[in-house]
């Protein structure tokens, strides 16, 4: 494999001879499995080769890698001025390589050393097995929990037990007032399941969930944020659908703004759940949830048109993929939260809520709008509980002063 890349024969031969060399060839057939250029792959290649003659000067075996080796390096070259954009990563991905052939050992984690990283280790093993929470609700938990922890112990060691109810509330009302209130809902909630998990374990001896204060969020206190009708099909026509990053990003606001799908879907939205002779979509929904919604005609032709002209051929069944190397899916739910604030800012709309889910409330208020019941609006996003889609009773004006009573006249009369 490598000789697709370095073509030079005395080049190819000082790639063989270093400590590396072994492993390069394997390690540029996953460049290319990425979809990597052949000028980028040769220069991180090339950047592995110095690592190799590095390695020999300094007298380090292969088998002695790690992450502090591959620091020294990096360190190295940052204060010589060649370290660029983007080698530190090749450097931790070729590590990374080489730990999954089994070259050497995997990543130990120090319980001396991260005592902060064993515990939430520990915590997310919890969630996982024992609660079976989904990857996504795990995600949203550990960064309150990890600054929950640091905030209270600093650098020093961690002494659960002396955890206090002052400790949860000074916490609380610290972050509580910089956060929307349904951040500030989902902190609480992870605090608590954190605080119930340190409870079973025994790593404290009172039940410190129930000092975890609620938050202020009344049920129907808001009103949803959307777009009307033409300035969804205005943000529509920002798409540059003459470029392959048009044509995708046009397919996934199709999606959101047709079918009402939420970012997260859309991420793990993969190539067999499109079945095109139903003319169907299984959607993974929240809560590990997989339902079937129809293909609707428009959003089918741009799915179709983005797959056969601009998907890229990676190993990955996810449908939407990086445009750049490496040719992988979305990371996460705010690439999505990109694509449309970008869109919004192409189409010269300032909305307050800037998210995918702008388009999903912009979706259920046409329908009510054009006489669709909450059923049936239910029924398109899918929520499980009628209640879920009562807020949207709120932006049917023409209904609500139907339901108002008169004013009271002078004197209180009617």
């Amino acid at each position: 494999m490598l000789e697709r890349f370095i073509r030079k024969p005395l080049t190819l031969q000082s790639f063989g001879a270093c400590p590396l060399g072994p492993y390069l060839d394997s390690f540029a057939g996953s460049l290319q499995d990425l979809g990597y250029a052949t000028s980028t792959a040769r220069s991180q290649l090339q950047l592995l080769a110095d690592f190799g003659r590095w390695l020999i000067e300094g007298k380090v075996r292969v088998a002695d890698l790690d992450g502090k080796v591959v620091d020294l390096f990096a360190d190295e070259r940052r204060h010589q001025g060649r370290l660029r954009r983007g080698q530190f990563h090749t450097l931790c991905r070729f590590l990374e390589h080489v730990r999954t052939q089994g070259i050497i050992p995997p990543a130990q984690v120090s319980l001396q050393e991260s005592p902060l990283a064993e515990l939430e280790c520990r915590y997310e093993s919890y969630l996982r097995v024992e609660r079976g929470l989904t990857g996504a609700t795990v995600e949203n938990y550990r960064p309150f929990v990890h600054r929950f922890v640091v905030d209270r112990f600093g650098d020093g060691p961690i002494f659960l037990k002396e955890l206090g109810p002052s400790d949860i509330s000074r916490f609380v009302l610290r972050h509580a007032y910089a956060a929307s209130p349904g951040r500030a809902k989902l902190m609480v909630t992870a605090l608590r399941s954190f605080l119930r998990f340190l409870l079973q374990r025994g790593e404290i001896d009172v039940d410190l969930a129930i000092s975890v204060p609620p938050v202020a969020d009344w049920r129907l206190s808001s009103v949803p944020k959307y777009l009307e009708f033409g300035e969804v099909e205005q943000l529509l026509a920002t798409c540059e659908r003459s470029r392959p990053t048009g044509r995708r990003d046009y397919a996934i606001l199709l999606l959101l703004a047709r079918l009402g799908l939420r970012a997260g879907e859309v991420v793990a939205l993969e190539l067999d759940d499109i079945d095109w002779r139903a003319s169907e979509l299984m959607v993974r929904g929240k809560g590990l949830v997989h339902q079937r919604v129809p293909l609707l005609a428009d959003v089918g032709e741009a799915l179709a048109a983005y797959l056969r002209q601009d998907r890229p051929s990676c190993n990955t069944r996810r449908v939407f993929i990086q445009m750049k190397a490496p040719r992988r899916g979305f990371a996460g739910p705010s690439t999505v939260d990109t694509i449309v604030r970008r869109a919004l800012e192409r189409a010269d709309l300032h909305p307050p809520l800037k998210g995918a889910h702008l388009l999903r409330h912009s979706l259920a208020t046409g329908m009510l709008r054009r006489g669709a019941s909450m059923a049936e609006i239910g029924q398109v996003l899918r929520h499980r509980a009628p209640a879920t889609t009562e807020i949207y009773a709120k932006v049917d004006i023409g209904g609500l002063r139907s339901l108002a009573q008169p004013w009271p006249g002078n004197g209180g009369e009617q």
